[in-house]
Parts: C-alpha cells; sequence; structure tokens
C-alpha cells in the first residue's frame, strides 16, 4: 500500500487531497506547510487551513540531477530529472499562497508561465519494502 512522504502536508489518500498550510489570526499571512508562529507578524495564532487545489504556474525550472538532503528519491543512474515549479494557488480571483513543488510535466513544450494547474498525487519513490512513497506535484489542468 502506498505511503506518504510527508503526511502531516496533505490529506491523501482523501479523493481530492489538498495541502494543509496555517493562517495567522492576527494578519492573515498563510503558511505551508503548517507553522506555530506566524513569519510575517510573529504572532502565535495560527491554525491549520486547507489550500486550494488549483492554481496558475508562476515560475518553473528543470531539476537535472539530485537534489541534496533531505532528498530521499533515486540518484545516480536512476535519477530522472523532473520540472519543478512556483504555483500561485487560487481561492477565485484572490492570491493565496505561493508553493514550490514538482510538476507531472517535464518538457519545456508543454510547461508555460501563468498556466493553470491542480494539485494531484504521484510516485516519488519506493522504500525498502517496496511500497511506493507518495508526494504532491503540480499538472495541467
Amino acid at each position: 500500500m502506498p505511503k506518504p512522504l510527508a503526511p502531516e502536508i496533505s490529506t491523501w489518500p482523501d479523493e481530492h487531497p489538498q495541502l494543509i498550510g496555517s493562517r495567522c489570526a492576527s494578519c492573515d499571512a498563510t503558511t505551508f506547510p503548517v507553522q506555530q508562529r506566524c513569519p510575517k507578524c510573529s504572532g502565535p495564532e495560527m491554525a491549520q487551513m486547507l489550500l486550494p487545489r488549483h492554481g496558475t504556474l508562476v515560475a518553473w525550472t528543470t531539476q537535472g540531477f539530485p537534489p541534496g538532503p533531505p532528498y530521499r528519491g533515486p540518484g545516480g543512474k536512476d535519477f530522472v530529472p523532473f520540472a519543478v515549479g512556483l504555483v500561485e494557488l487560487r481561492d477565485g480571483a484572490d492570491a493565496v499562497i505561493r508553493v514550490e513543488g514538482r510538476l507531472t510535466a517535464s518538457d519545456p513544450a508543454t510547461l508555460r508561465f501563468g498556466m493553470d494547474v491542480e494539485l494531484t498525487m504521484v510516485p516519488f519513490a519506493t522504500d525498502d519494502d517496496g511500497q511506493d512513497i507518495i508526494t504532491f506535484a503540480f499538472q495541467p489542468a
């Protein structure tokens, strides 16, 4: 059975998983992942919130080499380059937060700034028992 890379950051295995962030009750700053104190005003009144599933691709690049620690995916000859994007998650017309994450499309010809994307969950690696480890990514909407 697949298991999440970081179970505390999303509602997976829900059918339509969402990332879990937090919002400051004092200044309305939104964070991902959840934080106990507000990075904007240092207030302690952070409440968990579910982040929108849809957003806009603001920036992207291709990761052509294995990231440094704490990366737990394949390396060496097993490493496959992947795209990483900065996605602005929106609630209607209002921007909520920008989140960095993997993109399911890695071909530069298919990616463009401003394209609509949607949260999905994808296999990231396999653990020692052969079970898939799942992480979040954004796919073209």
